[in-house]
């Protein structure tokens, strides 16, 4: 029996009220992962359970994103008109504000399974809140939490043959998942509602993604206050950043498979990616400049150093707007098909994209097709384009309009019609990218929106369980899998790593969570079991803490995210340490080797005091150039200072604010420890800017006309850093 019609409503307190009515006052509400949470009708909701304590209200869900407000006054004065313009019209997640100032009401609880990162270390009402799982396991543990209900925003249809559907566009991820497990307890007679709220902005994206309207219950759809996406603005890259990121690009191997995640180390892979596929000249000066091959020899086995003509495939639970940028650019054109069959044909080199009678002799003899053919081989063949559309199989021969072609390849007679009428040029319904959800830029956003209907079709956005895992139970098809995941790179990001080979991603030793582990382990586990894939986990080699340089690579530590047993490919920007099926004592060398020279010294006294590597062991020369000097020097190998970008796919800060933001990082690390901030007021208390060199800037941060104590403090501090950070080389040069 076809399922009704969802209720399709105007204003989200009606959705409410709807809500309410069917499956009463104690919600467990489930969301998605960043951006495809429905604002309206989440808002409105959150307002009823404040005004309504009878309202039993838990929300579940990751990543709840805010516009950036900054905590001191100088930071808040510098985010304040950057927030405006880029979420001004946008709707504020109103119990993700509250969860921020720590005044949700009683009846409210928030429990999430992945934190922007760094963003409730001090708040400990959502760290006993935080639900620790892999993201594979998310739809499991949402359904134990007991979720009745589950909201989306979704695309409405934007073309006639798109009727009758929405696109969950940006998180297919846990809902494919959700639907019917909720469906399955509605039928068990427990009250669950499915809520859609639709957004003109939201690309309309379709294969998974793609349901029926009919699956949910409940529409709120008013267009007139659709409102734009949350952006992720582009952040700069550092050299360091650009390093790790040329380092990772030698280990891809063309014809191979592509994860990588969000952030400055993502987009530094990307970047340079594109430049080895499309300046190779450029990239291999600096590849021969680091002498990789001879350094780091896995990238010979592993790796490569010249264009992408095969192409790679992406497979990554987050669509990143790399991804778009790597299929502009010519690098992710590697089509991958939803048969194991076929799959297996192509990788082997033995069946090509274009089609031709070879094909359906090379389909019979592998036994994917029979001769003469059948109905379902006709309706096969025309799936994926070998056949064309108009070819129908009826009365046991096909038909072409009023053509009629007899069905036996044996038959020189029925090979030449089929040849010349029903044969299709290439194969169709390839994919080059899977991803589970996205979030990104807004130029992203407009870059889908705009993308010719034929390319986008190329991605598939759909469950995070097809994509983190070989074995889920809801698509079970380990052998398709694996035969789509050829030579996988699995490129993501750490906070630390242990010499013992124990990467440290999502928290500190104290318990206390920074972002979560999300899908990181899946894909290190993932990468030994598929043949030839690899795991690549990237890292700066410092960081800064109270005005202090630390290591990350360190002796040991208190918590880890993926265990040692697990240890593969880990990149900094000084090298490539391979650790797989290696020795403890060559673990530990091969780390200290890609650690800043600052501290190599001091790590292997520790290894050689726990009786890890040989007391007479000493650090060769050619480790000893570790150096933020030594990183300088790569950059300029490319012959030019334009290879190596700090915003490599623009930007959205403008030159005044690029200029006071390197001012404001500056005073921030001036002021790390007390001593810091004491010396840094007493220069700041004699700064001037009595030429006027800083007038605009000032007028930026509404300071060029202070008021009070403490704003006329706040100007001296600006001038200060400005002082500090505007040389005579740089002048008004963006950093």
């Amino acid at each position: 029996m076809a399922k009704e019609q969802p209720v399709t409503l105007g204003s989200s307190a009606e959705c409410v009220d709807e809500l309410i009515r069917r499956v009463g006052k104690n919600i467990t509400l489930g969301l998605p992962l960043g951006l495809g949470k429905p604002v309206r009708f989440v808002n409105a909701l959150y307002q009823r359970a404040k005004e309504d304590s009878s309202i039993q209200l838990h929300i579940v869900t990751a990543l709840s994103l805010t516009a950036p407000g900054g905590s001191s006054s100088l930071e808040k004065r510098f985010m304040g008109p950057f927030a405006e313009r880029l979420y001004g019209r946008i709707p504020e997640l109103e119990y993700a504000r509250d969860v921020i100032r720590q005044k949700l009401p009683a009846n409210v609880k928030v429990s999430e399974f992945f934190f922007k990162a760094g963003s409730f270390l001090h708040n400990e009402t959502q760290q006993r809140n935080y639900v620790c799982t892999n993201y594979t396991h998310a739809v499991r543990d949402l359904m134990a939490l007991g979720v009745n209900v589950v909201g989306q925003m979704v695309a409405p249809p934007a073309e006639p043959e798109q009727q009758e559907t929405f696109s969950l566009s940006c998180n297919p991820d846990l809902t494919l998942d959700l639907i019917p497990l909720l469906r399955e307890r509605e039928e068990s007679g427990m009250a669950v509602a499915l809520v859609a709220e639709t957004n003109s902005h939201l690309p309309f994206l379709g294969n998974d993604a793609a349901v029926e309207q009919s699956q949910f219950d409940l529409v709120l759809e008013h267009e007139v206050s659709d409102y734009p996406l949350f952006s992720a603005p582009q952040m700069s890259v550092s050299p360091e950043d650009h390093m790790i990121g040329f380092y990772a690009s030698a280990m891809l191997k063309d014809g191979g498979t592509l994860q990588v995640g969000i952030g400055s180390l993502g987009a530094a892979l990307v970047h340079s990616t594109i430049l080895r596929h499309t300046d190779n000249e450029h990239w291999k000066k600096v590849f021969d400049h680091l002498r990789v091959a001879e350094r780091f020899p896995v990238v010979n086995d592993y790796g490569g150093t010249g264009t992408f003509t095969e192409g790679l495939y992406g497979c990554s639970e987050m669509m990143v707007d790399g991804f778009i940028y790597l299929m502009e650019a010519g690098v992710l054109h590697r089509e991958v098909f939803d048969h194991a069959g076929l799959q297996t044909l192509i990788n082997r080199g033995e069946l090509a994209h274009s089609v031709s009678i070879d094909t359906l002799d090379l389909l019979r003899r592998e036994k994917l097709i029979a001769s003469p053919l059948r109905a379902r081989d006709v309706e096969w063949l025309c799936r994926y384009g070998i056949f064309h559309p108009g070819v129908e199989f009826k009365g046991g021969r096909l038909r072409i309009g009023e053509e009629s072609l007899g069905p036996d390849l044996d038959s020189d007679e029925d090979r030449q019609a089929i040849a010349s009428m029903a044969l299709g040029e290439r194969l169709a319904g390839g994919i080059v990218l899977h991803g589970g959800f996205y979030v990104g830029p807004e130029q992203f956003y407009q870059r889908l929106r705009d993308m010719p209907p034929q390319e986008r079709d190329r991605i598939c956005m759909t469950s995070v369980n097809y994509i983190n895992h070989l074995y889920d139970h809801a698509f079970g098809n380990q052998r398709l899998k694996v035969a789509q995941r050829v030579h996988s790179r699995f490129v993501n990001s750490a906070m630390m790593y242990t010499l013992s080979g124990a990467a440290v991603s999502d928290g500190l030793d104290d318990g206390r969570v920074v972002s979560g582990v999300g899908g990181q382990y899946n894909f290190v586990a993932m990468a030994h079991e598929l043949p030839g894939a690899r795991s690549v986990l990237t890292l700066s080699s410092t960081r800064s803490s109270a005005g202090k340089t630390l290591s990350n690579i360190v002796f040991s530590y208190g918590h880890c995210t993926i265990p040692r047993h697990l240890r593969d490919i880990v990149i900094t920007e000084y090298g490539i340490a391979d650790l797989r099926g290696q020795s403890d004592e060559q673990v530990y060398l091969r780390l200290i080797r890609i650690a800043d020279s600052r501290f190599q010294q001091d790590l292997l006294k520790q290894a050689q005091k726990a009786g890890k590597v040989d007391p007479s062991f000493r650090l060769p020369e050619e480790w000893c150039n570790n150096t933020p000097e030594a990183i300088q020097a790569a950059i300029k190998a490319a012959g030019d200072k334009e290879v190596f970008p700090p915003f490599p796919f623009g930007r959205d800060f403008t030159d005044e604010e690029l200029r006071l933001g390197k001012a404001l990082q500056t005073l921030k690390a001036a002021t790390a420890t007390r001593r810091g901030k004491l010396a840094t007021l007493w220069h700041a208390v004699k700064a001037k800017d009595d030429q006027g060199r800083y007038r605009s800037l000032l007028e930026r941060m509404s300071l060029d006309e202070p008021r009070g104590l403490k704003a006329r403090l706040d100007q001296r501090l600006v001038i200060h850093a400005l002082n500090l950070t505007d040389t005579p080389e740089t002048g008004n040069r963006t950093a």
